[in-house]
């Protein structure tokens, strides 16, 4: 059987775009592959090309990566407390690109998602936003045209079995002016003060999945202790 693997990850560079106030990554290499060479010792017996490194500087909370419970609760672990076996399942895109730029997702709005799909969202699916930002997720408007969670919604999936969720925003509520506007501040996030879920930001290439469902989910996350948030390669898998 043919296997498809789609990557739904940013690329992460120095003129990449962020959420407000996170400072973009520095990738930087350190020594030349002849440098190394010499340095370490190696150039005088003729081996004079040998390995390069690199030094990257980067926040918790940049390209694809999950947030996790210490982004809300100070007192939570970091990454490393992610239960892998929430990283991997069955996925499932909800499609909410026909919602207004700063408009806010319902419970309403997941309930006619399942019901236009013809699919229940069941226990331990992961859960993919999709707000259309991911096709322009190199524009300075990814920041600012697109949906957000409630937190109701996002309570009503967890109350369906769902840990992990993702989009393809630079955030999983609705956009820092939104969020101003009706003044509801991270509602979706503030879930996490009682509640254990894990959702994924800055996702991409929504639209070359097969469809609604169909497609498995990897999405494990870098094992940085005690981290707000953490790096994740997430790809779908399609048999």
């Amino acid at each position: 059987m043919k296997r498809r693997i789609i990557d739904l990850s940013m690329t992460v560079s120095p003129d990449m775009q962020t959420f407000p106030r996170v400072a973009r990554p520095i990738i930087a290499q350190v020594e030349s592959h002849t440098q190394f060479a010499e340095n370490i010792g190696a150039a005088q017996y003729g081996a004079d090309w040998l390995t390069a490194h690199c030094v990257i500087v980067q926040g918790d909370h940049i390209g694809t990566h999950m947030d996790t419970l210490r982004h809300m609760r100070e007192d939570a672990p970091g990454a490393e407390g992610i239960p892998l076996e929430y990283c991997f399942g069955d996925g499932v895109r909800l499609d909410f690109r026909h919602k207004e730029p700063g408009s806010i997702i319902t419970v309403e709005d997941i309930k006619n998602a399942e019901q236009e799909m013809g699919y229940e969202i069941k226990e331990r699916d992961i859960v993919l936003i999709w707000t259309g930002a991911g096709a322009f997720n190199n524009e300075d408007r990814y920041n600012t045209d697109f949906c957000g969670m409630s937190g109701e919604a996002t309570l009503y999936l967890i109350q369906k079995g769902v840990k992990v969720m993702g989009c393809d925003a630079s955030t999983f509520d609705p956009p820092v002016w939104s969020m101003f506007e009706k003044k509801k501040f991270w509602e979706a996030h503030k879930v996490m003060l009682t509640e254990e879920y894990y959702h994924l930001e800055n996702m991409q290439n929504f639209e070359e999945l097969p469809g609604a469902t169909g497609f498995l989910l990897s999405v494990f996350p870098v094992k940085w202790e005690k981290s707000t948030g953490a790096a994740v390669r997430a790809v779908a898998i399609v048999e």
